[in-house]
């Protein structure tokens, strides 16, 4: 369904459908931006107890195609959330930023998470955003907890086909028509069930704004799955056993330029699993400005975390992130004491490449990494893999490869049951 929605600053009247002819403004001022860009306007609200996965896998896939997205948060006077699983994301604006009546946006999407979805239902603002949005035709969207508890509850689902969580569908059912679909759309509604879903719910999205050829442009670096909500498999080779004291301890890493999707899905899926997950910044501070933008804050510096010993050290990607990696020094020399000393690590998308690689971390094993990158590794003879496991060293492919690679760190630690279990609950798999 192609509409003719040109894009908006928050603040401008400016706005084009198909009743209104292209160019035509309300507000002389805003003229020239016409010219400017055609970039979509998407707001995507957060909230404390938002889930972290959908929020960023949204934002940083949208973002993708080109839209100009804002992240939003509808705490008072508060740009940090705090996020489900102990993930602390930056919003750009607060919601009080923006006038209902002037704030046009091409597209509002929420994420889930509880109990973030209840406090997106009692925003006063943002209920009259989106009722907005629905009356003027617009699109708006929502995953997990968000369609039952918040677009349920105001009323802008009455006659749609939807879906929502599981634990959700009997309060969705309630005024809309509760579907079990992974992906649902439905005129200028789409909706989705949970985190594993939220890659589709956002490429999905893509479509809608952009068209099937972006939708198909954006996905194609992204490395997803072929077969959505099938059971997963890693190869492995060498296998040893991972052990750690009552929990693991992990470290993550985190600096400007990291890919948000592959840390946030980290950190998420490792902290359901019960293991004590330090993220660290390699910045000089806490904050630090993803590659796609999204500001998260870690919970210490390097030069604190570098005082522990961890059961596993794990890199996320992204160009900027993975370069970053490999210039300090100090998270050079914990990797190879972690080799060393034959305690696991890992990484993913552009780290293998440009971190472990260079430093002689992946000699002597089969690795894997972004597929653009893997012409950088020795060893290219199990590169197709989307995570190999070879002894102590876990590597893997790209944001579509993130929750894979994250669950068989759970299943080296706690069992393949344990990982299924979460798979499951996070609906990457078919419950």
């Amino acid at each position: 369904m192609a509409l003719l929605f040109c894009h908006l600053t928050p603040h401008s009247l400016l706005h084009f459908s198909s009743k209104i002819p292209p160019f035509k403004t309300t507000n002389a001022r805003f003229s020239f931006s016409v010219m400017a860009s055609s970039a979509k306007k998407v707001l995507l609200p957060i909230a404390n107890g938002t889930e972290p996965m959908e929020a960023v896998v949204t934002i940083d896939v949208i973002r993708r195609s080109g839209a100009d997205v804002t992240v939003t948060s509808v705490e008072n006077n508060q740009l940090k959330v705090d996020a489900c699983h102990g993930v602390k994301i930056v919003a750009d604006a607060l919601i009080s930023d923006f006038s209902v009546d002037d704030a046009v946006f091409d597209l509002i999407a929420l994420p889930g998470g509880m109990p973030g979805a209840s406090n997106f239902k009692n925003c006063g603002a943002l209920e009259s955003m989106v009722k907005k949005q629905a009356a003027d035709g617009r699109f708006y969207a929502a995953v997990c907890a968000s369609p039952a508890v918040a677009f349920a509850s105001w009323g802008v689902l009455k006659g749609l086909k939807a879906t929502c969580y599981p634990a959700f569908m009997e309060q969705l059912q309630s005024s809309a028509m509760a579907v079990e679909s992974r992906v649902q759309q439905d005129g200028i509604v789409v909706t989705s069930r949970g985190p594993g879903t939220t890659m589709e719910f956002a490429v999905a999205l893509v479509e809608q704004l952009y068209g099937k050829e972006k939708a198909n442009e954006v996905s194609g670096p992204l490395v997803m799955r072929a077969n959505h909500g099938d059971e997963y498999t890693i190869k492995e080779i060498n296998p040893v056993e991972w052990t750690f004291n009552n929990a693991p301890r992990i470290l993550v890493p985190i600096a400007n330029g990291t890919e948000e999707m592959e840390a946030v899905m980290i950190i998420d899926i490792l902290r359901r699993a019960k293991a004590n997950v330090i993220v660290a910044s390699v910045e000089d501070n806490l904050e630090i400005l993803a590659s796609r933008k999204v500001k998260l804050e870690a919970d210490v510096l390097l030069d604190e975390a570098a005082k522990l010993s961890y059961d596993l050290i794990v890199l996320p990607g992204g160009l900027g992130g993975a370069e970053a990696f490999a210039k300090s020094e100090k998270l050079v020399n914990m990797l190879k004491k972690q080799r060393e000393s034959n305690r696991p690590y890992g990484a993913i998308c552009a780290s293998p490449a440009l971190v472990l690689e260079p430093h002689g971390l992946l000699k002597g094993k089969k690795a894997t990494a972004f597929p653009a990158m893997c012409d950088k590794l020795s060893d290219k003879s199990e590169i197709e893999n989307r995570v190999i496991v070879d002894g102590n060293l876990i590597t893997s492919r790209g944001p579509g490869t993130s929750m894979e690679f994250a669950l068989a760190i759970v299943e080296k630690f706690f069992g393949r049951q344990k990982a299924l279990e979460l798979a499951k609950i996070m609906l990457f798999t078919h419950p």
